[in-house]
């Protein structure tokens, strides 16, 4: 669903969010090598949803962020300039309404990353929002 990523990206340009990790933003998979802090936003489902008088989508979209820093102080920064930019926004949406955004997931962890100089941890962020639209 190509105008809801569109709305989502446009909605992050600009924000504090974005400012944060320094525009790196990426959909789908962020190019190797990129400097952190950054974050990824992938749909993960659209399902159609119908009532005997409209034609509703079901989306799920996962938004990743990303940090090396040595706390976790950083990222915790991250999501929650996330949460204000998306918890429940508003947002223009062609070619549908957005009926709501609300936050069904979220979890923190810490992997281990294998660059060209060796094995590095890395907090990751994983948070999942669910999107209700009314197709018009």
């Amino acid at each position: 669903m190509k105008n809801l990523t569109t709305a989502l990206y446009s909605k992050l340009t600009g924000s504090a969010l974005s400012t944060a990790v320094g525009g790196r933003v990426f959909k789908g998979v962020a190019p190797e090598g990129t400097e952190y802090p950054y974050v990824v936003y992938s749909m993960i489902s659209d399902v159609p949803d119908y009532t005997f008088t409209e034609t509703l989508e079901d989306v799920t979209i996962q938004f990743d962020i990303f940090s090396n820093a040595s706390s976790s102080g950083e990222i915790e920064d991250l999501f929650g300039n996330l949460k204000s930019l998306y918890d429940f926004c508003s947002m223009t949406v062609t070619g549908g309404s957005l009926l709501y955004m609300r936050r069904s997931f979220a979890s923190l962890y810490v992997e281990d990353v294998t660059t060209p100089t060796g094995t590095e941890s890395v907090w990751h962020y994983s948070i999942d929002y669910e999107i209700k639209m009314k197709r018009t």
